[in-house]
């Protein structure tokens, strides 16, 4: 079975382009090194509709029965890497078809390294495919919820071999340069067959890839360089406009720069963006503002949850100016009566999220307010998933669900799945303590249904998923939809 695997590995290779047909022993060859294999012999094999994940799965099989690597999640993910690097062409080729296609059109570069990263197993298809996903209708327009499945949970075996790995600061994060190539251990993921793409971003050097747990189509990063912290600043906002300059058919985005309110990484200058239109792209301009001195700039208030400028002008040069303006104004408010403080104590709290885009030849930013003030009342951040919304997000809000995507924990498709059962079987929520959390949201939303089945309970489930993460966009925005919040709006906006 392993010379049949091994043949079928080379033959999808082969197939999708990433090895040339001449490299076949070769690539056969580094392949049987890995099982410490001396011998091998052709087979007849149906190499016509292969499929990676299973050939992937018997070749791990083949690799524990001989004592090559460890049974667990980890040890396995880490060798099919190394198994999917023998099929892929250097760094350096790929950088050269990347820009050979940008010679034809920037989107035709992106095709091509989006399909490069999923026939690399980069991107872990038949992962990504598994999570759930799906729309619901929100006064905003149509919200985008996703449950990330794809990420798998280390097992007991692989959690106990990291905790004895040795500790290594190289690469210094998940964005740095250093993890192309990089073979992984049990507390970093494997990038072997990782390749990134070399672009100049604001006269600086930066690196654009996919990100491997890809939420929405072609969903990129752009990282800087060196491993410097996140900032937003003016050379954010030119950073941004340099990239959909040079990729008008993608956004990008940055997470803001302050705990609570920023991404998951911090300590690493990134942006993310893709090809894709999200809900408060959609949203329209539902007040239109005039900033002294910025006449010439397209300006308003966007309807959307959260608190949202938008600024558009065929100018980027006069954009940055005008989002500078509003960064340090921001930066520095403080409006009591509303609640919002520039710092305490000595710690700022006001800062940026903002997202650039080309629409019908013109420049757009959007810059969403963000504070991440904490109180004894909510500990997590004011402007912050709500207690009362925990048992549905309680992360923090980052630049794609501030754009209308929520990301949820893996955790709620079991308890969706028991939450559908218990309800339709009519049994207590708060026997099963897994889902208990759910008892006094589940009791407020199903007397508005009056006919509830095993058939439409998953709908039923699902919109009001998308309801409460309406709700927890609302949380974060420092404005609410209230007149009140308005006015605060307004009042901040004349200090422009």
């Amino acid at each position: 079975m392993l010379y049949e695997n091994i043949k079928k590995l080379v033959s999808y290779g082969i197939q999708t382009g990433l090895t040339p047909e001449s490299e076949r022993i070769y690539t056969t060859n580094l392949l049987l090194e890995l099982f410490h294999e001396d011998n091998y012999e052709d087979t007849l094999t149906d190499t016509r509709e292969i499929s990676l994940e299973h050939t992937l799965h018997e070749l791990l099989e083949e690799a524990v029965s001989r004592g090559v690597i460890s049974d667990n999640i980890v040890s396995r993910d880490l060798f099919d890497t190394k198994m999917m690097n023998c099929l892929l062409p250097r760094p350096a080729q790929v950088q050269a078809k990347f820009w050979e296609y940008y010679k034809k059109s920037p989107q035709a570069a992106t095709e091509f390294y989006y399909k490069f990263s999923q026939d690399s197993d980069y991107i872990r298809r038949y992962r990504v495919k598994k999570d759930m996903k799906w729309k619901t209708s929100s006064p905003y327009g149509e919200i985008d919820i996703t449950i990330n499945l794809s990420k798998p949970e280390k097992d007991p075996k692989a959690i106990a071999a990291a905790r004895n790995a040795a500790v290594s600061d190289y690469p210094k994060c998940l964005l740095c340069m250093e993890n192309e190539g990089y073979a992984g251990h049990m507390n970093h993921p494997a990038r072997e067959n990782h390749r990134i793409i070399p672009i100049r971003i604001n006269g600086t050097d930066w690196g654009f890839q996919y990100s491997p747990y890809v939420y929405y189509n072609e969903h990129c990063i752009v990282f800087n360089g060196e491993h410097t912290p996140m900032k937003i600043d003016r050379a954010a906002f030119a950073k941004l406009f340099d990239f959909v300059t040079q990729f008008p058919h993608y956004f990008l985005g940055s997470n803001a720069d302050l705990p609570i309110v920023g991404g998951s990484i911090l300590s690493h200058d990134h942006f993310q963006g893709g090809h894709y239109t999200f809900a408060m792209a959609k949203a329209a301009i539902e007040k239109e503002i005039v900033i002294p001195r910025f006449e010439d700039i397209k300006t308003g208030i966007v309807k959307w949850p959260l608190s949202v400028l938008r600024i558009s002008c065929k100018e980027k040069d006069r954009l940055i100016d005008l989002a500078e303006h509003i960064l340090n104004c921001w930066r520095s408010y403080t409006d009591q009566d509303a609640f919002i403080f520039a710092e305490t104590d000595g710690e700022p709290h006001n800062t940026i999220t903002p997202i650039a885009r080309m629409r019908d030849g013109v420049y757009e930013l959007d810059l969403a307010l963000r504070n991440n003030i904490t109180t004894e009342e909510h500990p997590l951040g004011v402007y912050h998933p709500h207690a009362e919304y925990h048992h549905i997000k309680k992360e923090n809000i980052g630049l794609i669900e501030v754009m209308g995507l929520a990301v949820l924990p893996s955790r709620l498709k079991e308890e969706m799945e028991l939450l559908a059962e218990y309800i339709t079987e009519k049994k207590d929520l708060r026997s099963n303590e897994k889902i208990e959390k759910h008892a006094d949201w589940a009791e407020k939303f199903l007397p508005a249904y009056t006919d509830v089945s095993k058939e439409n309970i998953m709908d039923i489930l699902k919109k009001e998923i998308g309801i409460v993460f309406t709700h927890v966009l609302e949380d974060a925005g420092v404005y609410k939809r209230t007149p009140e919040g308005q006015a605060a709006f307004l009042r901040f906006i004349r200090t422009l």
